[in-house]
């Protein structure tokens, strides 16, 4: 990593550890903009983006759905 991460970034980086180190699976775009207070998933997103071009591993969870995976219902 040859910059340093923004203050929001580490914030970001932080909350998704602690989700994983607890449940062993990563936050949601909007948990994370939820917990970090950002009103948009879209600067999470940007954030993130930043993040992975600055060397840092970072994944998350992709969107739950109450929907049956076999019918769709």
């Amino acid at each position: 990593m040859s910059e340093r991460l923004t203050e929001q970034q580490e914030c970001i980086l932080r909350c998704i550890r602690e989700r994983v180190a607890e449940y062993g699976e990563s936050r949601t775009v909007r948990e994370i903009s939820d917990r970090v207070g950002l009103s948009s998933t879209s600067s999470v997103a940007y954030h993130l983006r930043r993040m992975r071009e600055r060397g840092v591993q970072v994944e998350t969870r992709g969107r739950t759905s109450k929907r049956c995976p076999h019918c769709g219902l």
